[in-house]
């Protein structure tokens, strides 16, 4: 459960992140927020495909970022089309 919860804060912090970012109208809070947890479940996976490790809390607010705004980007070109 603590590893979860951990994993919800950062993804929700990273997203916020990614909002504040990426230039443009956004999601809302809420929206990045959302965004930010599917963003951290991809950055780690493209993260780990490239075999890059990051440790600690601010390793993982980074890896978690960079997948938030990869899913922006991705979600708001979809969404234009």
């Amino acid at each position: 459960m603590n590893g979860w919860l951990w994993f919800l804060i950062v993804g929700g912090i990273a997203g916020f992140l990614a909002g504040k970012i990426m230039s443009g109208h956004g999601f809302g809070v809420l929206g990045d927020i959302v965004i930010g947890i599917f963003g951290a479940v991809m950055g780690g996976f493209l993260f780990g495909l490239l075999g890059i490790a990051a440790g600690g809390l601010l390793g993982a607010i980074v890896v978690a970022t960079v997948g938030a705004i990869a899913c922006l980007a991705i979600v708001r070109v979809l969404r234009s089309a």
